[in-house]
Parts: structure tokens; C-alpha cells; sequence
């Protein structure tokens, strides 16, 4: 199976334009064969947390109307698309929540991050439970950004029987995950580990992109740069 890992710049806010973006990199990935698309954290929004809390209107439901072209770009590329974005829980504030949106256009799994980080916990509820679902005979796990500075996550992956590990996250350049985590995770447990990461100035850092998959012996098998909107596209399981 092709995944493709994603990374671009979203405009702070505007659930719109990154939709068409994110609509626009799943039939570019799904045209090259992948048939998973992983984004990063927030993608739908911009990681803004300050922005969300503050704004009702940024949060999404599980069939937002406004993600229409996901779901079609999903059944016109005949891949699934790892969103993540706020979405409404049963509590007083959204998760910050990747939607597995199927080839089909229906929803796959929904995962809720559970680890927030720094002013997160102002603005988003914490999930409970792990993100797991299945296509074409491959397992997948999902986790988002900080989630994967526990490897807890990844350690009931592997033992749940799944063979990727995919990552929506949004790092900049002093971080030290792309040395320190996602291949340690993938080496550890014997995962395919993919990420989707941002570019561009948010609340948090600056996006340095470098999204891309890392095999289970922790070496790099993709990389989609730093600079450049686009994908990189992996062979996995």
C-alpha cells in the first residue's frame, strides 16, 4: 500500500480555503497511486489554538457540510484522507480530532488526541481512547503531534496488530522529534511511522515540513522536503 504523508500552509482560520487545499492534495496523492493521505494537526484550521477558543464558528461537526470536497476527493482518488481539526465532543470544548474519511466519502475512525500540550488545554477536551482503523488489509493507529512523546501509544499499536503509525503533528525547526521520536517509535515497535506536518508561521513555531515516513528500522523511506508544498508518498505494510 501507497500512503502519502502532506505539507502545506494553512490560512489561519479559513476552514474554506484549507479544505480546497487539502481536497486538492488528495487527488494529486490518489492520482500517484496512494490510497491514504495523511495530513497535519489542525490542518483544517491552522494550528491557532488561541484563535479556536475564541471563535465557536471554527468547529466542526463529524459530517461538517463544510468538508463536502474531502469526501469527494476521497471517492474521485479512491483514498482515505487523515484530517484533523476542532471537533465537537460530548463536553463543553472540541477535540482536537482526526477524522479518517473513507475512499468512499464516509467516515473511517475519529481519534481525539489525548495528550494536550501548553495553551491546548485552554481551548480543547482531551480524548480517551485510541485511533485505529483498517483498509485493505493493513491496521493503522493515529496519533497527534505531542501524543507521540509517550510511547505507550505506539507500544498498544504494535500489540493491537497494527503495522502503521500515522502522525498528524505540526513541528518546527527546534524540534528534536524528527531525531528523538518518530524513528525511535518506528524502531521500537516495528511500525511504519508517517507524518504529516505544516509550513508556515502558526501560534505555535514556524513549520519546517519535512513530512514524510520512516520504516521499521527507523530509517528514513520518505521525505517531501522543507520548503515546497506537496506530498511524499511511502510503500507500507
Amino acid at each position: 500500500m501507497i500512503v502519502a504523508a502532506t505539507q502545506f500552509a494553512p490560512v489561519a482560520g479559513d476552514i474554506e480555503a484549507n479544505v480546497r487545499t487539502i481536497a486538492g492534495l488528495v487527488r494529486a496523492a490518489g492520482a500517484e497511486g496512494a490510497r491514504v493521505v495523511v495530513f497535519a494537526e489542525l490542518s483544517l484550521t491552522g494550528y491557532e489554538p488561541s484563535l479556536i477558543r475564541d471563535t465557536p464558528g471554527l468547529v466542526l461537526d463529524e459530517d461538517d457540510p463544510r468538508l463536502a470536497p474531502v469526501r469527494e476527493a476521497c471517492r474521485t482518488a479512491g483514498a482515505a484522507a487523515v484530517v484533523n481539526g476542532p471537533v465537537r465532543t460530548g463536553g463543553s470544548r472540541p477535540g482536537i480530532t482526526t477524522l479518517v474519511i473513507g475512499p468512499d466519502g464516509s467516515l473511517l475512525a475519529r481519534y481525539d488526541k489525548q495528550h494536550l500540550y501548553g495553551v491546548e488545554a485552554e481551548a480543547f477536551e482531551p480524548g480517551s481512547t485510541d485511533g485505529r482503523f483498517a483498509l485493505d488489509g493493513v491496521r493503522f493507529a493515529l496519533a497527534t503531534c505531542y501524543d507521540n512523546r509517550f510511547p505507550e501509544l505506539a507500544e498498544r499499536a504494535a500489540a493491537d496488530g497494527c503495522g502503521v503509525y500515522l502522525a498528524s503533528s505540526v513541528l518546527g525547526a527546534d524540534n528534536d522529534s524528527f531525531e528523538r521520536v518518530y524513528p525511535v517509535r518506528a524502531r521500537d515497535f516495528g511500525l511504519y511511522v508517517v507524518l504529516g506536518n505544516a509550513l508556515g508561521a502558526n501560534e505555535e513555531c514556524v513549520g519546517v515540513g519535512a513530512a514524510g515516513a520512516w520504516g521499521p528500522d527507523g530509517e528514513r523511506i520518505a521525505d517531501a522536503g522543507g520548503t515546497e508544498p506537496g506530498f511524499a508518498l511511502a510503500e507500507v505494510g
